[in-house]
């Protein structure tokens, strides 16, 4: 049998609920931030190194991953060549921030897939050479990051190790030719 409910009751009921929506989405909690990780090594690299101080140094400031933060990772494996499309897919993921790790073809991926989301890199060579950056000290634009421009004490590696080998005539280099900022290291 069906249930009458006068059209007063109705519109009252239907107010009331009308009015309670807006309560219930603001006690929903905001979404967690996003953070992409792409990098060009090994997953047991990353693992073993990076991310333990990266999960040390967001827990420091609060963040935790799986309670109130997201992590969606892209590894690359030492496929360079893969690094523009896994740029593209954390783009398209709108994550809030893009970690670009293990090399300067990372950030340079990162920073061609996206000029809006924020890219923070770590790498070994020259930001402004490589392009990522204005300069130093004003990186300008949505890049950012730590470097250990490492390509000017290579000389001095090879002093020492003149010191400790001195009967050594020929030095050979082992390098990956794809690596940005390659010739200032060899240089």
């Amino acid at each position: 049998m069906p249930v009458s409910i006068g059209r007063r009751r109705f519109v009252s009921v239907l107010g009331g609920a009308i009015a309670a929506w807006p309560l219930a989405l603001r006690a929903q909690q905001a979404p967690v931030p996003v953070i992409g990780w792409l990098s060009s090594g090994l997953r047991e690299t990353d693992d073993s190194v990076r991310l333990p101080a990266f999960r040390r140094g967001l827990d420091e400031t609060g963040y935790v991953e799986g309670r109130n933060l997201a992590i969606e990772y892209r590894r690359a494996e030492e496929q360079i060549e893969r690094l523009p499309a896994l740029a593209a897919e954390l783009v398209g993921r709108r994550v809030s921030l893009i970690l670009a790790a293990g090399s300067p073809a990372a950030a340079l991926a990162t920073k061609s897939a996206t000029t809006s989301i924020p890219i923070v890199f770590d790498n070994s060579a020259d930001p402004v050479q490589l392009g990522l950056v204005a300069s130093v000290n004003r990186p300008g634009g949505n890049v950012t990051g730590v470097t250990t421009i490492s390509a000017e004490l290579e000389a001095k590696r090879l002093g020492l190790l003149r010191e400790l080998v001195p009967s050594a005539t020929s030095i050979a280099v082992l390098v990956n030719p794809t690596r940005p900022g390659l010739d200032a290291q060899l240089e």
